[in-house]
């Protein structure tokens, strides 16, 4: 008996949410929910609610190293998610990964969780600007993690097209600048995707719903699904763009504090 086709491969290097709504939990879901088969590497264990995070322990550079190992020698892969890479020693590891990797990458620059909780030592900036952004494929900042790599504060889309620039200069082939941050109450969120020389504009209609954990890794996490199944990154992103939008309409409430999107929408039609 021939066994069944095999899926395009994605690895997700990140660190795990105990709760279930982010991280590597979020990333493994949104792999399974765009028929992709999700690999991970963990980074960092986290113990964490729909009220925060209460705990955060970073593992060493030779088990990340070694898990990437494993998986990228034996079963290849197609594409790779960065999460949370919480010092400058892994970021700087994690980089020299990518670098020796056909296969492209995007880049969460994960700073800060949901609840305001820091996931990056302020003193692995610098090495997430030089060395990890530079082998990226797409970046994809949301507004306060510009501010933390850029300086700049972002208000309205004059100024994400300023802080997709300022991103770029730090050498991703594209960014993608995520404006749900952005203030107001306008009824649509708008992301920005630019290489520097086009640019799309993404609109989605803004929801009611404040169940919005694991949002970020879940589009990093779609990005990169779909770019292992052979899209542009233009096409990839709006695809995850899509696949994130419902997920967040049907986000739910989990515990006291904020609930995750559903990363399984798409099934319960």
């Amino acid at each position: 008996m021939s066994s069944a086709p095999r899926p395009p491969l994605v690895l997700t290097v990140a660190g795990s949410d105990s709760g279930g709504g982010a991280g590597i939990q979020a990333d493994l879901k949104t792999m399974l929910a765009l028929g992709v088969h999700g690999m991970s590497v963990l980074t960092a264990v986290t113990a964490q609610n729909s009220l925060g995070v209460h705990g955060a322990w970073e593992l060493p550079e030779e088990a990340v190293r070694a898990q990437y190992r494993a998986v990228v020698d034996d079963i290849g892969v197609q594409a790779v998610k960065t999460g949370m890479l919480s010092s400058a020693a892994l970021v700087e590891t994690v980089a020299e990964l990518l670098a020796g990797t056909d296969a492209p990458a995007v880049v969460d620059p994960v700073g800060v969780s949901k609840h305001g909780d820091p996931l990056l030592a302020a003193s692995a900036l610098d090495s997430v600007r030089t060395t990890l952004l530079p082998v990226a494929t797409v970046a994809t900042p949301n507004l306060d993690e510009v501010t933390q790599l850029t300086g700049l504060v972002v208000e309205d889309e004059t100024g994400m097209r300023r802080a997709a620039d300022a991103i770029l200069a730090y050498g991703p082939r594209w960014a993608l600048i995520k404006g749900g941050h952005l203030p107001g109450d306008a009824a649509e969120v708008v992301d920005l995707l630019t290489d520097g020389s086009e640019e799309h504009w993404l609109y989605a209609p803004r929801y009611d719903n404040r169940h919005t954990h694991g949002t970020g890794c879940t589009l990093a996490s779609a990005v990169a699904s779909h770019l292992a199944k052979g899209l542009t990154v233009p096409e990839a992103v709006r695809e995850a763009k899509a696949y994130v939008t419902g997920a967040l309409a049907a986000g739910f409430a989990l515990g006291g504090g904020i609930g995750p999107v559903d990363h399984g929408w798409a099934f319960r039609g």
